[in-house]
């Protein structure tokens, strides 16, 4: 499967195996992410609780994310497997596992609809130059139908119940960690696999369907924030303009603007890839940032996609403006000053030498990785 908005990975190990498919995830949600901000909208407008309440506008929230968004990450998802073919019958298969489901199927999409989309490349590819001519559109239409009819009861029967347990299982562990207050612990998992560029498989596959419950519940959700708050990249970029290694410095501002301003998230990992002590410092304004938000309540009513200022300005919940922007702030603030600490506010002679600094950006670029191989990506990946 090929996808524009994520990164290339090379290499056969456990982790480009994993980056690969995160890759995979996160490119069946991210061409969607349109639609999933227009429910969010929709939602913190017209339900009950939100801006505008409208009971009759309000009956678009229910059918929309239960069965407009998973059919359209099975479609897309499909389609990364098998073009059009693959699309239609990845839609098909999507719907056997949302019917019936008290839960977003957006997970029993991303395994459902790859999943049919491959069956029918295979059956394909097995009667290519098969097919008597004149036959071949009766062979190819009866074909998508039959696989795609297949799967959809596989979906309602097997895959479906089996995907609901298992979201349940994760909102109920989320659940836990709000009601004892451990909410910010997440961020000691979280920021390390965003810096191996798993950011977008944990913000869209992990805590997007999640969001959108509590979103239908309560009209915002903290857990599109975990992930993609800009705060800690922001503070780890400007410990490097300052305290960095000098050969690194000048090239900061520019990722400060394409991480902030832009929502590239992929920028700043490299410079933690360098120097891995300072994910202790993305743990640290992660786990604040967290902690801030929940303290004040707020809440995003979608997935803010790109994680860049704007889009958090753009889909916070209108009573949750000052807790989001104290929660940046903090954030930055806090990896700011632990990073400047671990890199010994520029005194620490191994940072400042030329040849490591040199060798350690060779090391980032051995996995695959530097700070301006990233730059010329940032256009099509986001965070």
């Amino acid at each position: 499967m090929a996808s524009s908005y994520t990164p290339e990975v090379t290499g056969t190990g456990f982790r480009a195996r994993v980056q690969k498919l995160g890759g995979h995830l996160a490119g069946m949600v991210m061409p969607n992410i349109g639609a999933i901000i227009a429910w969010g909208l929709i939602t913190a407008m017209f339900i009950p609780v939100g801006w505008i309440p409208n009971d009759d506008l309000a009956k678009l929230v229910d059918p929309m994310i239960k069965y407009l968004l998973p059919i359209l990450i099975g479609y897309t998802g499909g389609r990364m497997v098998h073009g059009q073919r693959g699309a239609v019958v990845g839609a098909v298969a999507t719907f056997g596992v949302v019917v019936g489901a008290d839960v977003p199927m957006f997970l029993g999409a991303m395994a459902i609809a790859p999943l049919t989309a491959y069956v029918l490349r295979l059956f394909d590819n097995a009667i290519d130059g098969k097919i008597k001519p004149g036959f071949e559109m009766l062979v190819d239409n009866f074909s998508a139908g039959i696989i795609g009819a297949l799967f959809a009861i596989l979906g309602k029967l097997a895959i479906g119940p089996v995907v609901d347990a298992l979201t349940k299982g994760a909102g109920n562990a989320v659940d836990w960690l709000l009601d004892h207050s451990l909410m910010p612990l997440a961020s000691v998992l979280v920021e390390p696999a965003k810096v191996l560029f798993l950011n977008n498989a944990i913000n869209h596959g992990v805590f997007g369907p999640l969001g959108v419950q509590q979103v239908q519940d309560t009209g915002k959700s903290i857990l599109f924030m975990i992930e993609s708050n800009p705060g800690p990249g922001l503070g780890l970029l400007a410990a490097f303009m300052f305290f960095g290694p000098r050969s690194l410095r000048p090239t900061t501002p520019a990722a400060m603007i394409i991480h902030f301003l832009g929502g590239i998230h992929e920028i700043y990992f490299p410079y933690v890839l360098m120097k891995p002590r300072l994910i202790l410092a993305m743990i640290a304004g992660g786990m604040s940032g967290v902690a801030t938000f929940m303290i004040t309540g707020t809440g995003t009513v979608a997935t803010p996609a790109p994680g860049s200022i704007f889009a958090y300005f753009a889909v916070t919940a209108k009573d949750g403006y000052f807790g989001m922007i104290l929660g940046v702030v903090i954030a930055t603030v806090v990896t700011f000053a632990v990073a400047s600490a671990l890199l010994g506010f520029g005194r620490l002679k191994s940072d400042q030498e030329p040849d490591e600094a040199e060798e350690s950006t060779a090391d980032a670029g051995t996995a695959g990785v530097t700070p301006t191989a990233v730059a010329p990506r940032a256009a099509t990946e986001t965070a």
